[in-house]
């Protein structure tokens, strides 16, 4: 059998496992829940993968294979100590030779640039920019990504969170009644803004995520409170970009092309939509790539890539 790479995008939602042969070319695939890591979670994070990793060679027809090159883009990597952790769990669940960690926006990187020049930003529980700036220098940087608990801004849990404080204000009087309250009271099940509490005491930033899809819904209504927050998204969001154009480009006129990813930017979303608007004039030298960024495919690339200059060693 041909050599099999495998390709992991494990963000703080979603997982998705691509079986790719030695070119690259997909032979089956797999979806299942969130594989984002953290400190002391680098079992929890390998079981999901490796899970999905078997579910995905039984829908190539190769479940009874090893891959040669394995290479993962997790949420949560950004630190040492939590890559190091996953590698390590990834390597004894044995599901390929060669095990490669890397965060989920480099291998989106990937999918949308290969080796050149742009910004990509990410936009889905949490949010972050990464950026690649022109020759010679190709200089790589990051923006945002702080994380959850003082960061993420624009992001699912961020507006998530804001919306819930939307509902309290509007409760208290503190801001007009908006049709925001009663959006979120049915999706929670719940019956008055008081039970609110206890829930969002216990949310995840996953839970919170799964908010913003209903202030979407509620914006696309006409409703004043749901549209601003959706606008201070967008303007968190340009913000990430503009940094990035004006540290790697030198100047946000200048020619910066620009890709999105993530669950909360797909084509023809209300959210995409309005940032594409909006960097025209905050980023004028913004060209943004239409077509859609998909890590797990960012990631066979860079298996292929790995795999091929294994293979060049080992030929020395």
């Amino acid at each position: 059998m041909t050599d099999l790479v495998v390709g992991v995008d494990g963000g703080g939602s979603k997982t998705h496992v691509i079986i790719a042969n030695g070119n690259g070319d997909q032979l089956g695939e797999a979806t299942g829940p969130g594989s984002a890591t953290g400190p002391g979670r680098a079992g929890e994070s390998a079981g999901v993968i490796a899970s999905l990793v078997r579910h995905a060679l039984v829908s190539a027809g190769c479940e009874n294979a090893r891959a040669r090159m394995l290479v993962a883009g997790v949420a949560g990597v950004g630190r040492p100590g939590e890559q190091r952790a996953l590698l390590a769990a990834l390597e004894n669940a044995e599901l390929s030779e060669d095990v490669i960690v890397q965060g989920d926006g480099e291998i989106a990187f990937t999918d949308a640039f290969g080796g050149g020049p742009g910004i990509m930003l990410t936009a889905g529980t949490g949010s972050i920019a990464h950026g690649r700036g022109p020759s010679p220098s190709g200089a790589f940087a990051r923006c945002g990504g702080w994380g959850p608990a003082f960061g993420d801004e624009g992001s699912g849990a961020w507006i998530g969170r804001r919306a819930l404080g939307v509902v309290a204000a509007a409760a208290d009087g503190r801001e007009p009644a908006t049709a925001l309250t009663g959006a979120l009271l049915t999706a929670l099940q719940v019956n008055e803004p008081s039970e609110l509490i206890p829930w969002g005491i216990a949310a995840t930033p996953k839970d919170l995520a799964a908010l913003a899809p209903v202030v979407f819904a509620t914006a696309a209504t006409g409703d004043i409170r749901a549209n601003a927050l959706v606008g201070l998204a967008v303007e968190e969001l340009v913000l990430h970009i503009r940094a990035l154009a004006r540290q790697l480009f030198g100047d946000d006129r200048d020619t910066v092309p620009v890709a999105f990813a993530g669950g909360l930017l797909p084509k023809g979303s209300l959210l995409r939509k309005r940032l594409e608007l909006r960097l025209k004039s905050a980023v004028p030298g913004a060209q943004v790539r239409s077509g859609d960024i998909i890590g797990a495919r960012g990631a066979v690339k860079a298996a292929v890539a790995a795999l091929a200059g294994t293979e060049k060693v080992r030929a020395l």
